[in-house]
């Protein structure tokens, strides 16, 4: 287990030094980086009202300041914010606004939130579908990793400092990149979600891989709405020592997380507080970050029976103007709780109750295998097909499975690959129809495609009118 449910990282030189179980310190927020204030707690325990309280009363500087028993964790932030005024003079304000900014979300958001788990976070292997979707895009293009251009002023990493870099699986120019491996790697990784937080989930963020350099500090902070059920997975590494990710848990505890390549740890990015604060030693670190958002539909009295599925509840609930959560009628998502500034934020936003066209367009349960089938992209199916060959057969919310897709556009060699997987050949969409009639009526009776099809058993059946 390498949750450290305390700070391990208590010497002031290294700020990483491992201690003991029996060394190890308990503290919360504004200990190593700030989280509720603009600064860092100096309330060091060797201060007079620390040793001898009773004869030294505490100075009014030093009232709810929390105890720094992590070094001088200030003066490095203050050389952190420094950095990005020297690297953008003419955008300091910038610096200190993106600050200001992070850090009353940060004290905001936490609040308003709905939590769906009883700790916020969660340290698992990552399961092994999501595992290969994501190693195999990594080892066929980690030596083509590209600079990670951040806004100007923009404090989240000290990026001016330690440049990260991207191996983006949405970059369509790397081998196997695009949308098709972006929407797998949600599909793999969405039932794992699920199962944690006991609701169902659409998926809504999905960025990286990106590589960390040495010396890089990730600031802490919460993740922007809908990013709600979230995982990070750490791809590769080559580090001196162990980089953890920082959480304060729902329990008010610095948490660090140490981990490995196929480690995932599952967090509630909407309300717990991470980062990494504490300076990168190594080469690099590559994470990949993966988001959900609550559909509304709770699992927890279900037996984890979705009833349906979720993103065709999901775009039936937009279209019934109830913000994609049919148990908030006036719009509000679930996860803000009602009454609080975050739910009067959200309804100063969408004064009509209603989420963007954005967000509605991606809600039609289209897979990744449906969208390989579609596109005839033959190496990125054979792919998705060893890791998730239980989604053959895989229904989007018109009734159309991968081998529909497949037939329409003419592609046989899709069409075989999924049958040889066990596609159900004469699947039925929700108005009646069958892979064979698309194929005959996009092609022709003459076509190879169609040819073969009848040669495998496959019958026409045309839409109940």
């Amino acid at each position: 287990m390498r949750i450290l449910s305390t700070a391990a990282y208590i010497a002031a030189a290294a700020f990483l030094a491992v201690a003991s179980a029996e060394d190890e310190e308990i503290y919360g927020v504004d200990v190593s980086w700030p989280m509720h204030r603009n600064e860092i707690s100096t309330n060091y325990p060797w201060l007079p009202h620390n040793v001898d309280p009773e004869n030294n009363p505490t100075p009014p500087e030093y009232e709810g300041m929390p105890i720094q028993k992590l070094g001088d964790r200030q003066g490095f932030y203050d050389k952190f914010l420094q950095g990005c005024k020297d690297k953008y003079p003419r955008y300091a304000m910038s610096c200190a606004s993106t600050e200001t900014d992070r850090v009353q979300m940060s004290l905001r958001q936490p609040r308003s939130m709905q939590n769906y788990t009883d700790t916020g976070f969660k340290l698992i292997k990552t399961p092994e579908k999501v595992w290969k979707l994501i190693k195999t895009f990594w080892e066929k293009n980690k030596d083509s990793r590209m600079l990670e251009n951040w806004p100007k002023g923009n404090t989240y990493t000290n990026h001016w400092e330690s440049p990260t870099y991207m191996v983006s699986v949405e970059n369509r120019q790397l081998r196997g990149g695009g949308s098709v491996l972006k929407q797998a790697i949600w599909d793999a990784a969405r039932s794992t979600l699920e199962e944690w937080t006991q609701e169902e989930l659409t998926s809504c963020s999905l960025y990286g891989i990106r590589v960390y350099t040495e010396g890089a500090v990730l600031g802490t902070h919460v993740d922007r709405m809908p990013l709600v059920s979230s995982a990070i997975v750490n791809v590769a590494q080559d580090v001196d020592e162990p980089w953890p990710i920082e959480v304060i848990g729902h329990d008010g505890r610095a948490h660090n997380v140490t981990m490995e390549p196929g480690d995932m740890v599952l967090y509630e990015s909407h309300s717990i507080l991470h980062g990494r604060p504490f300076p990168l030693k190594g080469r690099y670190f590559a994470n990949i970050f993966i988001h959900f958002e609550p559909t509304g539909h709770t699992l927890r009295h279900s037996g984890g029976d979705h009833g349906g599925d979720v993103h065709e509840k999901y775009a039936e609930a937009v279209d019934k103007r109830q913000g994609g959560h049919e148990q908030e009628h006036d719009g509000l998502p679930p996860y803000i709780k009602d009454g609080t500034l975050e739910a009067t934020r959200w309804r100063q936003r969408h004064p009509d109750n209603k989420r963007s066209a954005k967000a509605r367009s991606n809600q039609t349960g289209s897979t990744a295998m449906h969208q390989a089938a579609r596109t005839g992209d033959i190496e990125t199916l054979k792919e998705i097909v060893e890791v998730m060959e239980d989604y053959v057969n895989k229904k989007d919310q018109n009734g159309w499975t991968p081998l529909h897709e497949g037939a329409r556009a003419g592609h046989k060699e899709v069409v075989e690959i999924l049958v040889e997987k066990g596609a159900d050949i004469n699947a039925k969409t929700n108005s009646g129809e069958s892979p064979l009639w698309w194929a005959e009526k996009k092609h022709g009776e003459s076509h190879p495609l169609v040819r073969f099809m009848k040669a495998l058993g496959a019958i026409k059946i045309g839409p109940e009118l």
